[in-house]
């Protein structure tokens, strides 16, 4: 049964779970989505679609995939706006996933982005990698 804990997902772990489906981010991904919802924005969303739409990814994945990827994310998501503004990455980019944990009520950030990494927590918000993430709830259950 889902409970009420919400997550952020970054763009690349998104990308790395959409892509290979027996991979660790694939697995937190599922994982997440069977626990709880994932938090999404509209800046969040517009970064995923244009990874998933760059030139080298069109070998790996077809439009009509990411376009069925993107729709099942949207539905099954949470489209939060951002109420809140954060400069505080290296890599200001970054900055609106946590301002989407913030204004979202996110339980953890799931992040390989060691420039996300480095400020966990973030406000009392955990950030960690897709196996850590799945570590923390085996040891919840």
């Amino acid at each position: 049964m889902k409970s009420s804990a919400r997550y952020v997902f970054d763009t690349n772990v998104l990308v790395s779970a959409l892509l290979f489906e027996q991979s660790v981010p694939c697995q937190a991904f599922r994982a997440a989505l069977g626990r709880g919802r994932i938090l999404l924005s509209l800046e969040t969303l517009h970064e995923l679609n244009d990874v998933l739409a760059r030139e080298r990814l069109s070998r790996y994945i077809i439009l009509e995939e990411r376009e069925r990827f993107l729709a099942a994310l949207i539905r099954e998501g949470i489209i939060v706006e951002t109420r809140e503004t954060v400069r505080v990455c290296r890599d200001s980019k970054d900055d609106k996933f946590l301002e989407l944990a913030l204004s979202g009520g996110a339980a953890c950030v799931i992040s390989g982005d060691e420039d996300l990494l480095m400020l966990s927590p973030f406000r009392g918000v955990p950030i960690m990698r897709p196996a850590q993430f799945l570590t923390s709830l085996s040891a919840s259950e």
